[in-house]
């Protein structure tokens, strides 16, 4: 290590201030720019630790110029900075080596600097990174079709300058779903918790106890991400989930009913994870999103299973969706709710191309497809033989 840790954005942040920023100043006086530390890499997100640093790390930014600008100075400065930058910011180098594998590492060089400074505009870095240009206007296919874990990285991180206003804006425009969006992923989240939640106990009953082990694991991962649509935090990508799910205020009795669904016997599971449930449940209450939902365990149907009866939330919620095109939609979710292919949530075409798929495979079917009517009754999937 080249000197002591220090968090990846605050290096960011000190590699503008003492080195970039100077040297923009001092040779194009007056230029209009946003700069700031957003998109891919664990420091975004604030959950870099040294381990870290041996791949794709250290002083990086993201520099934006106006369209006309770019074409301009991009090249230049670009050129500039390999020539002046410092070869040091808080005892850690400006220099990346070349790409070895996938990633690249920080090294000395007694010579021009490789830099990771990306000189571009705000309209093109949105188009490559979400698919879309949300300067002009963010539809449903837009929230629904980017991965919670991209919408995460534009809204975190850190903005150190933004002369012209724009990355502001847009940060702020992405900042949380709309409501009936909101509302509408709750729903998609509760139904796979209901499509398994008694599978728990009938897999451990059948001896199958590795199989049980599984579904717990599923559900468990559901439920965190519940809790984060809940607290209004966007769920980051596998690596990343118990580290946001962690940070949730008041999540500890969560977490502890989800540890001893994850350790205990078949029986102790499926009761720590009603225990969980229920919890949940009474915080979607007090949010008032939709219709109080009795937050108390009940068996499956005649068998001996607890659950939660998670249909009923999907469907409270669904019942103050608004927006006739999110009421009318088929009941698959936001795209990383039923694409689990790193390979394709990391293309935005491809996930656009897979969200409209799947809108136009559902035609008619309806948000309300599969949560189960509210009526009363307690809406369920399927029985499993």
């Amino acid at each position: 290590m080249w000197g002591p840790f220090v968090p990846g954005l605050r290096l960011c942040r000190l590699f503008y201030t003492e080195a970039v920023r100077p040297l923009l100043r001092e040779a194009y006086p007056g230029l209009r720019y946003a700069a700031g530390r957003l998109g891919e890499g664990s420091e975004v997100l604030g959950f870099d630790t040294e381990r870290s640093v041996d791949h794709d790390w250290g002083p990086r930014l993201e520099l934006f110029l106006t369209t006309d600008d770019l074409a301009r100075h991009g090249e230049e400065i670009s050129a500039m900075l390999t020539a002046r930058l410092p070869k040091q910011v808080a005892g850690w180098p400006t220099h990346f080596g070349p790409v070895v594998g996938r990633a690249r590492v920080l090294t000395q060089t007694d010579g021009p600097v490789a830099h990771r400074v990306r000189i571009t505009e705000v309209g093109a870095w949105c188009d490559g990174y979400l698919g879309f240009d949300p300067r002009r206007t963010v539809g449903t296919l837009d929230w629904l079709a980017t991965p919670a874990q991209r919408l995460a990285e534009v809204t975190g991180g850190a903005v150190f300058h933004d002369g012209v206003g724009e990355l502001t804006a847009l940060r702020d425009r992405l900042r949380w779903y709309p409501d009936d969006v909101w509302r509408y992923l709750l729903a998609c989240q509760w139904m796979r918790i209901a499509e398994e939640e008694p599978f728990v106990g009938r897999t451990a009953e059948a001896g199958a106890e590795l199989g049980s082990r599984v579904v717990t694991a599923r559900l468990v991962r559901d439920v965190m991400r519940l809790c984060l649509l809940l607290g209004r935090a966007y769920p980051p990508y596998t690596k990343w989930l118990g580290s946001a799910f962690a940070a949730l205020p008041d999540a500890a009795g969560v977490a502890a009913a989800l540890d001893e669904a994850l350790t205990g016997d078949g029986t102790a599971r499926q009761a720590a994870l009603c225990t969980a449930y229920e919890t949940v449940g009474g915080w979607q209450n007090r949010l008032g999103l939709a219709e109080p939902v009795d937050a108390t365990r009940r068996r499956f149907h005649d068998r001996p299973y607890q659950v939660i009866g998670a249909g009923r939330f999907a469907a409270a919620l669904l019942a103050r969706i608004d927006d006739p095109e999110i009421a009318g939609l088929p009941p698959v979710g936001g795209i990383d709710q039923y694409v689990d292919s790193t390979a394709a949530l990391c293309q935005p075409r491809l996930a656009r191309g897979l969200m409209s798929a799947a809108w136009q495979a559902g035609a008619g079917a309806g948000a309300g497809a599969g949560a189960g009517a509210a009526d009363g009754r307690d809406p369920e999937p399927p029985r499993a033989p």
